[in-house]
């Protein structure tokens, strides 16, 4: 962190790190214990799947408000009303959870209120990561920039790992599996002080404007970058870019339904260890195992994006097409495994594929146009990647449940099509 920017010194840094960490790992560490609850609180399983779909149509909904707000409110304090959304659901959400598993409140009325308060977390948590960006681009020389930025945006994926990582530790004997909510939003209160005690809100160096981030899900890290706004930016373009544009409807069409198989991926998994391993009965040590799965995901994930893509410097083609392949080929061996071990070995392969596939097709779509174009293209990929998850993972989860394969073929199926149709449709300008 030291070396990662000379205009902010470590300490700053290191509450941007922290800002973005906690609302990617606290969002993951409740994905992987939210089936456990439901199980234990009799809640049908595509219910607590909403719950999640509920918090990230508002982080899609709300995410550009916040974005464009951090440039007129200040940086900080988009940061700290994000903090604040993020630790004021965890508190409530734990809160309420708590009550239910206890049996002080009926099990309707628990989800009910725990959907109200999740609120706080899809409508408030996305103020905080362009805030962040923005902060970082606007006090960065050109030259440190893209360092700096590529650090803080590590977190995000960072978080993804460390959340399911850590939960299982704070199913504690009193809170039980509302632990990790109670745990992070105390975790929330320490960055809340510290932003406040260590982050100035100084004037800004550059102006910059902060993307929109993905929702935090353990699908690993999205590619949240800022953008600094001078007077050498491109000029608009003349025509705007529309959804049917030649040029990237084949990668938003990829975008589409690659995203749905990852969403509904995502949204089976932790059903799914609780029925092929028998712990319905025993939902903590499920929440305990899925928390194990999903972060092995995550690592896998994090391998493609951060090891795989660079290393090999794939193609944005390339990365789509072995993406589709792999997770789909993960998909398959996750939905007939009947044992831990497979279940892994497969998730983790469909995680890499993924971790490929997203990168891919997001770099397709920005190099398919020019630069006066590439905010338009910005805000499209964006709003593919952030709609997948909103009615994707209820629907994977309702053809789970009325047989296994069903759902998981619908996966492979997405996977496949976008293998074989992609292989010729996914063309640049500059390849013909």
């Amino acid at each position: 962190m030291t070396t990662a920017s000379r205009s902010i010194p470590a300490d700053r840094m290191a509450v941007l790190f922290a800002v973005m960490l906690v609302a990617a790992a606290g969002n993951t560490a409740m994905q992987s214990i939210l089936p456990a609850i439901g199980t234990k609180l009799n809640i049908p399983d595509v219910w607590v799947s909403l719950a999640f779909s509920w918090s990230a149509l508002l982080w899609v909904a709300t995410a550009p408000h916040w974005a464009r707000q951090s440039d007129k409110r200040g940086r900080r304090a988009l940061m700290a009303l994000g903090v604040t959304g993020f630790m004021a659901s965890m508190a409530l959400c734990g809160v309420v959870l708590w009550a239910g598993l206890n049996g002080y409140i009926a099990a309707g009325a628990t989800f009910i209120a725990f959907a109200l308060f999740r609120s706080l977390y899809g409508g408030l948590g996305s103020a905080a990561p362009p805030a962040v960006q923005a902060y970082v681009a606007a006090r960065t020389d050109p030259e440190e920039r893209t360092q700096a930025l590529s650090l803080v945006s590590s977190s995000f994926g960072l978080g993804t790992v460390i959340g399911p990582a850590v939960a299982p530790f704070f199913i504690l004997p009193i809170v039980g599996l509302a632990g990790p909510m109670f745990a992070f939003a105390l975790i929330g209160l320490i960055v809340f002080v510290m932003l406040r005690w260590r982050l100035p809100n100084d004037t800004p160096r550059f102006a910059a404007r902060g993307a929109i981030a993905s929702y935090p899900l353990s699908a690993g890290p999205g590619e949240p970058t800022a953008e600094e706004e001078n007077s050498n930016a491109a000029p608009p373009s003349p025509e705007p870019l529309r959804w049917k544009d030649p040029r990237v409807r084949p990668w938003l069409a990829a975008g589409f339904f690659g995203g749905q198989a990852q969403a509904m991926m995502l949204g089976v998994i932790g059903f799914l260890i609780l029925d092929r391993l028998h712990l319905r009965q025993n939902p903590d040590e499920g929440a305990a195992i899925t928390g194990i799965v999903l972060m092995a995901g995550a690592f896998a994930t994090l391998l493609s994006q951060w090891g795989l893509i660079p290393l090999l410097k794939m193609s944005a083609r390339a990365a789509v097409l072995l993406g589709a392949a792999l997770g789909g080929t993960g998909i398959l061996l996750t939905g007939l495994s009947q044992d831990l071990h497979g279940i892994i070995i497969g998730f983790a392969l469909a995680s890499l594929g993924f971790g490929l596939f997203r990168p891919g097709f997001t770099a397709g779509a920005s190099l398919a146009v020019p630069r006066r174009d590439q905010g338009a293209v910005a805000g499209m990929t964006a709003s593919i990647n952030g709609s997948a998850y909103i009615v994707s993972p209820a629907i994977g989860v309702s053809l789970y449940n009325w047989h296994p394969m069903a759902g998981y073929g619908l996966m492979a199926a997405f996977c496949l099509w976008l293998l074989l149709w992609g292989w010729t449709a996914l063309r640049l300008p500059e390849q013909g």
